[in-house]
């Protein structure tokens, strides 16, 4: 009866333990359940494109799990999951020669492009983090028409990624220290 009862306390504690965890999310818990992988290559890209090493780090979260291998369904490639098209358009700006979408799924190459085109959306949407989310995930064309509208986000999708993003940027904050941009 005692072991019974023994048993039963430590299941009610780890329970509590886990139930803590989960409402509380303690840095130990955040760092377990969204990893960082690449934190060189976000941080020097955050400094290069002056962005928040949180955000870069919470959209390869949400486009990757980092997975630099990952293609979509609409042919998106990479850790920050590049239309090649897109990612084509930055190698000829920046001043790349012989782009190949096997590129993408360099960790180096892709955040260094997802980070360029990131800085690009915010400033073309003077530094709103949504807008250029909306635009990184709908495109840009779409966030224009709907701007043109006086709309909101119109796509239920695109509206979920936006406070995907914001949320997993506040856990990178939190759990590994990615504040403000330099």
């Amino acid at each position: 009866m005692r072991r019974l009862v023994l048993l039963g306390a430590l299941v009610a504690v780890a329970g509590g333990a886990i139930a803590y965890a989960v409402s509380a999310e303690p840095g130990w818990y955040i760092r377990l359940r969204y990893p960082l992988e690449y934190e060189n290559i976000i941080r020097g890209h955050a400094e290069n494109y002056d962005l928040e090493p949180a955000l870069i780090a919470a959209v390869i979260y949400r486009e990757s799990k980092f997975d630099p291998g990952a293609v979509s369904d609409s042919g998106a490639v990479g850790l920050m999951q590049l239309l090649p098209k897109t990612a084509q358009g930055i190698a000829e700006y920046t001043g790349g020669s012989e782009f190949r979408v096997d590129d993408l799924t360099d960790p180096e190459l892709n955040v260094r492009y997802g980070s360029f085109y990131l800085r690009r959306l915010l400033r073309k949407y003077d530094g709103d983090v949504s807008l250029a989310l909306a635009a990184y995930h709908a495109g840009q064309g779409n966030v224009d028409g709907w701007l043109a509208r006086g709309e909101g986000i119109a796509f239920t999708e695109t509206r979920g990624y936006v406070a995907d993003v914001l949320e997993l940027r506040e856990r990178y904050r939190r759990g590994y220290g990615l504040g403000a941009a330099p």
